[in-house]
């Protein structure tokens, strides 16, 4: 997948993520690393951007593995933002399908 689709996409990524259940940076990563091959200095900056933009809040929380960790949590805006981003994807999707021949109007 091209860096400029993935870039579109990441925050609508990362806050599904998020809505499923609360998670630290590291996590986040590679649940999208997995699908989309990306480097993890890409997820720090979105995450920064949702937390500004009051879409998701952050905590600590104890880890067996060393310091406590940041976890980041979808907000109830963090939420209705996902479901916009869902339809616009989606009407995308359909609307490229259509003018590429891939479904019929």
């Amino acid at each position: 997948m091209s860096t400029q689709l993935k870039k579109g996409v990441l925050e609508l990524c990362v806050l599904n993520i998020l809505e499923n259940q609360d998670s630290y940076g590291y996590d986040i990563y590679q649940a999208v690393n997995e699908k989309m091959m990306i480097s993890e200095s890409t997820i720090y900056p979105i995450l920064r951007k949702l937390v500004k933009e009051g879409l998701c809040t952050t905590y600590l929380k104890e880890s067996t593995e060393g310091p406590p960790r940041k976890y980041f949590k979808t907000t109830e805006m963090g939420n209705k933002k996902l479901d916009v981003l869902k339809n616009n994807w989606i009407n995308f999707c359909r609307t490229v399908n259509l003018m590429i021949g891939c479904e019929k109007g």
